[in-house]
């Protein structure tokens, strides 16, 4: 097994713990030294096997996590990027740790793809650079409705919309305070974080829809982070709020009464719609920022009126309905996380957290 072991799986199990290679070292009795370990982790020796098994034991891995695996292109794919949407406020380490339970996850779905087919991937592909304009955002989320079938008007469900076309979402908390919703566009099949702790509907949209921006627009933003977000933003608003379905509803001022009424039609926050509003030329800027002020002054930048008027966010379905499946056909989590040597513990969480626990009626 030693011989076999992917230094990033190394590495990617002590960042998904959140614990430095020092916390790591005293956690395991120190089998080796500090220099040893970044040598491990670099992938420029291998462990003994009394060593990795002392790893994998203080960081409560399967010592069968850390071996090499083929990725969808029979090679070791390099890691693919994550986009994060709180970049300035997400520390390096934070998002490593992120990143780390969506490798996870990842490799928890390629367990379930040996036993069951799931919706193939049907995502636009657009690939954009930091010069792209908001204009050329917009036609490339239009023609994203179009290839998704959406039709005119506000999208029904967005994170469906996504599952239907081959995305995996889940929900997470992580207990990490600064990471929002992120995405990895792994090449086999895309997947989508949503977090838990922010359970509004109309703001969990949008998430949902900037994180299909990236998979769509974005493979490598070195350098153009800042750049791929905004676009992301205007690809969301476009996707949400088409502009020939919504121009001649959004008002000039800041009727509040007419943007409530929006808000529950189009299922987007009174703040996107005043920014869209302003976006399309249909409220000056002056108008836009009189009415953020408000917003602010009122408290509504946190909570706005009818946030509850939906209900509870969208919820993923395609994960919950993957493993009920497999259940049905006598093959359980254990045994998934047993055949991809995936720590259970975790794996129950993730599944926890994604799915909807509301009863359910059938009729």
């Amino acid at each position: 097994m030693a011989p076999l072991v992917d230094h990033r799986r190394l590495r990617r199990a002590r960042e998904i713990r959140g614990v430095t290679q020092d916390e790591l070292l005293r956690r395991s009795g120190n089998p080796i030294s500090a220099p040893a370990l970044s040598q491990l982790e670099r992938g420029v020796t291998r462990p003994s096997p009394p060593t990795l098994h002392a790893l994998a034991a203080a960081l409560g891995f399967p010592v069968g996590y850390f071996a090499s695996r083929l990725g969808s292109s029979g090679t070791d794919d390099p890691d693919p990027t994550g986009y994060f949407r709180s970049l300035r406020s997400t520390s390096a380490r934070d998002r490593k740790r992120a990143l780390g339970h969506v490798f996870l996850l990842h490799d928890l779905v390629a367990a379930i793809e040996d036993r069951l087919r799931l919706p193939a991937v049907s995502l636009p592909t657009e690939l954009t650079d930091a010069t792209t304009s908001r204009a050329a955002v917009e036609v490339i989320a239009a023609e994203a409705r179009e290839h998704l079938g959406l039709p005119t008007g506000p999208v029904d469900n967005v994170v469906r919309t996504l599952e239907r076309h081959g995305t995996v979402i889940v929900r997470l908390s992580m207990e990490i305070d600064k990471v929002d919703a992120f995405s990895v566009a792994f090449e086999d099949r895309p997947l989508v974080v949503l977090t838990t702790d922010k359970l509004n509907r109309f703001r969990s949209r949008f998430d949902a829809a900037h994180e299909l921006g990236h998979l769509v627009m974005h493979r490598d933003v070195t350098r153009w982070e800042r750049e791929a977000e905004k676009q992301a933003h205007w690809f969301a608003a476009g996707l949400l709020m088409p502009a020939d379905d919504i121009i001649d509803e959004l008002p000039a001022s800041a009727d509040w009464r007419n943007l409530l009424d929006l808000k529950t039609e189009w299922k987007v926050s009174i703040a996107a719609l005043l920014k869209r509003a302003e976006t399309l030329g249909v409220m000056s800027n002056h108008a836009y920022s009189n009415a953020m002020k408000v917003m602010s002054m009122r408290g509504w930048r946190r909570r706005e009126p009818g946030d509850d008027a939906l209900g509870p966010p969208e919820a993923p379905m395609l994960l919950e309905a993957a493993l009920n499946r497999l259940q049905e056909m006598g093959i359980t989590l254990a045994d998934l996380a047993r055949h991809a040597a995936l720590p259970m513990g975790d794996m129950a969480a993730l599944v926890a957290e994604s799915s909807d626990h509301r009863p359910r009626l059938d009729l």
